[in-house]
């Protein structure tokens, strides 16, 4: 089963600290730019060895709600016209409160989206203003009333901790209201000052004070502790979700498993190929209403970077993003039928090693071994201090 993923690059505002593939002030190309989605997603389909089963659909961006329920309906159409969409498919949108409306939210649901992820990031004005975020906490609350109207019933809510000068409090403060919503998900992430982003810049020279690692990870341990008391399962190193409304298309990217990036920048992984489209949103419509069939699958007339994966490569990715699960890890059995080798015989220095440092432990599995000459498995997983020294833990199934 596959995940799409369709990058909407639109913003009316271009954030300080956002290093996404965005663009303001280009909204008049959205019509093109649909025109170009769709071709693209005739183009890969067209040139799949079989038709494709797809299990969640995902709009990220940008600012994906900045289209028009007639461009989602037409896209949505085309991917039904293309592939196998399973009937209890998760179909998000990443949305700004600041851009919905009651009526807005009524028709994507009528549409089939399902999920809905609003990009809070601060209840405060002041960090709303320091972030350069169009929206304030009153466009949340009424947001998340209306998504309830609409019948909206899986709710995630974006939160950045660390900000500069951030107190322990304020962020305690955020959360709390944000809680007082019921979201059933919650993604908390540390600010980090990307190169080339405003921010960046500015700390760079020396106008905005850098953030605080060691209050940072206060924040952090503050957080799980607070969700865990209120039903949250800490599934993911930033993502919380109330049962069985874990994000299924994340989960699909965490556990290395296949899914088609169609957009301007956008990024896919099929058919052992990484792959990556063209940048700037003028040029990706070009190319795309020039020419409707591209190189085979899975790559289109707009893919500017492809890699083929190694076994080697799929392994070393799938422990990076299997680890960042922080209750299901990376599993010896489903390694051994994935891969046909044992974990330990491929990493089984760099395991003890961190099992030493303890950054990671090893849970029995669930189910016992189907045969006696099969060895017992188990889970490897973070550990409670490995959640704050991930990239520690990554690094070393990276080849130097």
């Amino acid at each position: 089963m596959y995940s799409l993923y369709l990058h909407i690059p639109f913003c009316t505002h271009r954030c300080a600290y956002c290093d996404f593939n965005t663009y303001a002030g280009q909204e008049d190309l959205i019509p093109d730019y649909v025109v170009a989605l769709k071709n693209e997603i005739r183009s890969v389909a067209d040139s799949a060895p079989e038709r494709i089963e797809v299990r969640t659909i995902f709009f990220g961006g940008g600012t994906p709600s900045l289209l028009a329920g007639s461009q989602f309906e037409t896209i949505l159409k085309t991917i039904q016209q293309r592939f196998n969409v399973a009937e209890d498919a998760e179909i998000s949108l990443e949305a700004n409160p600041g851009t919905l409306t009651a009526g807005a939210l009524r028709e994507l649901h009528a549409l089939g989206f399902n999920r809905i992820s609003l990009g809070v990031q601060s209840a405060h004005p002041v960090e709303l203003r320091q972030l350069e975020r169009i929206h304030d906490y009153f466009d949340v609350v009424n947001a998340v009333e209306w998504a309830r109207e609409a019948g909206f019933e899986n709710l995630n809510l974006d939160l950045i901790f660390g900000l500069p000068e951030q107190t322990l409090e304020r962020w305690q403060a955020s959360l709390q209201l944000v809680l007082g919503l019921h979201p059933e998900h919650l993604s908390l992430y540390a600010l980090t000052l990307e190169h080339g982003t405003p921010f960046g810049r500015w700390a760079q020279r020396g106008l905005l004070p850098l953030p605080d690692p060691d209050a940072a990870a206060d924040m952090y341990e503050w957080a799980q502790e607070t969700l865990q008391a209120r039903g949250y399962e800490h599934y993911e190193i930033s993502n919380w979700a109330q049962a069985d409304r874990q994000c299924r298309h994340n989960l699909q990217y965490w556990r290395n498993l296949p899914y088609l990036g169609f957009g301007a920048g956008a990024h896919g992984f099929a058919g052992q190929v990484r792959y990556s489209n063209v940048l700037r949103i003028k040029t990706y419509i070009d190319r795309l209403l020039s020419s409707v069939s591209g190189p085979a699958f899975p790559v289109s007339p707009s893919t500017v970077n492809r890699q083929w994966i190694t076994p080697k490569v799929e392994m070393q990715e799938t422990m990076i993003t299997g680890l960042r699960l922080t209750q299901e890890g990376v599993s010896t059995s489903a390694f051994r039928k994935r891969f046909g080798c044992e974990l330990d015989s491929v990493f089984g220095k760099e395991i003890e090693e961190l099992v030493g440092l303890g950054l990671l432990e090893k849970i029995d599995e669930e189910h016992p071994p189907l045969s006696p000459v099969q060895p017992q498995g188990f889970r490897l997983r973070l550990t409670q201090r490995g959640h704050l020294l991930g990239n520690q833990v990554f690094i070393r199934f990276v080849d130097g």
